[in-house]
């Protein structure tokens, strides 16, 4: 997929499932609950253990769009495109490491959290800027920032859960990022992966209609 075709299917999908977790075992079992539960976006952060493993593996399947997260250098980005990641996101903005998601190709998702930090990304070539961390005004304070910058596809992976997800998609969020919402920490220590794919299916039908805005 090209960095046009891969922004694309996040703006039409609108939702990510991304686990971060220091439980290796859990790991792949709790993604693939996620997928039974209806997503096609999957994200690994580098700090849960054996990630560029699971992103190799999860990206075999053409069906699933598979991104790296966390990415804080320039050979974290090189690393995860070796891997199969098609696009990376990180918790900071870096014009280096956005610089080489261009030259690999890659889409990149940087962190920002003021309108100045989301125009910086932008005019540094970041087709999608991550809301990190969510601010207390949430969906308003997208539709605030989109007012006089409405080119900004903003997509917030903090704090969102199945009561603000579908304002976040109609404030004009690009698309928003499940974490711990839906990857229970508790559920996935404990193996009960059947809750993380029930919940799935219910955080993204909580997103109906609103994914079919863009």
């Amino acid at each position: 997929m090209t960095v046009d075709e891969v922004v694309q299917f996040i703006g039409t999908q609108r939702a990510s499932a991304i686990l971060r977790t220091n439980l290796a075992d859990a790991a792949r079992p709790a993604m693939e609950a996620a997928i039974a539960g209806g997503f096609s976006i999957v994200e690994f952060t580098l700090t849960t253990p054996g990630a560029m493993e699971l992103i190799s593996e999860f990206s075999q399947r053409d069906e699933l769009l598979v991104g790296a997260g966390t990415v804080l250098t320039v050979e974290q980005a090189r690393q995860s495109v070796q891997a199969g990641a098609r696009y990376l996101v990180s918790p900071v903005t870096d014009e280096a490491v956005i610089a080489e998601a261009r030259s690999l190709g890659v889409a990149m998702m940087p962190g920002t959290y003021t309108p100045t930090e989301m125009l910086r990304a932008h005019r540094a070539g970041a087709p999608l800027q991550k809301l990190f961390p969510a601010p207390d005004a949430g969906p308003n304070f997208v539709k605030s920032v989109l007012g006089p910058m409405p080119f900004l596809r903003i997509v917030p992976t903090n704090g969102v859960h199945e009561n603000n997800a579908a304002a976040y998609l109609k404030s004009g969020a690009y698309a928003v990022g499940f974490v711990n919402t839906l990857f229970d920490p508790n559920d996935v220590a404990a193996g009960r992966f059947d809750r993380i794919e029930q919940r799935a299916v219910k955080l993204l039908a909580s997103l109906e209609p609103s994914r079919m805005l863009v």
